[in-house]
């Protein structure tokens, strides 16, 4: 746990892991109204440390998050709008928040270009900018920017690495062949 500032009255963030195939994925919401703030496959407290700087200073505890385990189970076994229904939120300006909010609308197991959600954001020649976005998500895959390729169906980037990638793209490919926790 990050210790909470003596001086606030607000509530720890609620952080949790959760094992997936693709590694163990990271979860960090404000409990009064279940909005996941960070997310990814890196530590609890790694994810914590990239929350916003307004919530970050209520520090973290370790407890459980039922409808975001739900989702994640959901989306394991082949449910793949369950990751994009679940609240999630993050700091960005106006353009950035275009493209996180088009990238939750991408379906499942149809990916789109960089183009594509460059379009889809207001800005059809932003593409470098639409790519800077998904380079600087912080909520994946809640906002799923594994779901953006290049145009032509190359994969792209992955800050979680291509492997991760090609592995949730054919996940959720075929979801009758999804896979579960490992």
């Amino acid at each position: 746990m990050s210790p909470l500032p003596s001086s606030s009255s607000a509530q720890p963030l609620h952080a949790a892991t959760y094992a997936t195939p693709f590694g163990s994925l990271a979860v960090v919401v404000t409990p009064e109204d279940g909005v996941v703030r960070g997310s990814g496959f890196r530590s609890v407290e790694e994810v914590a440390s990239r929350v916003s700087p307004r919530l970050r200073g209520r520090g973290w505890v370790v407890a459980p998050i039922n409808h975001v385990a739900d989702a994640v189970e959901a989306w394991l076994h082949g449910d793949g709008t369950a990751i994009t229904d679940v609240r999630a939120e993050q700091d960005g300006g106006p353009f950035f928040q275009a493209v996180w909010e088009a990238m939750r609308a991408i379906p499942s197991g149809q990916p789109e270009s960089y183009a594509d959600l460059a379009a889809a954001a207001g800005r059809p020649r932003a593409v470098r900018a639409a790519g800077t976005a998904c380079a600087r998500n912080n909520l994946a895959p809640f906002v799923p920017c594994h779901r953006v390729v290049k145009s032509g169906g190359a994969l792209g980037n992955y800050g979680y690495g291509l492997d991760v990638k090609a592995a949730m793209l054919t996940m959720e490919a075929s979801p009758a062949a999804s896979l579960s926790s490992r």
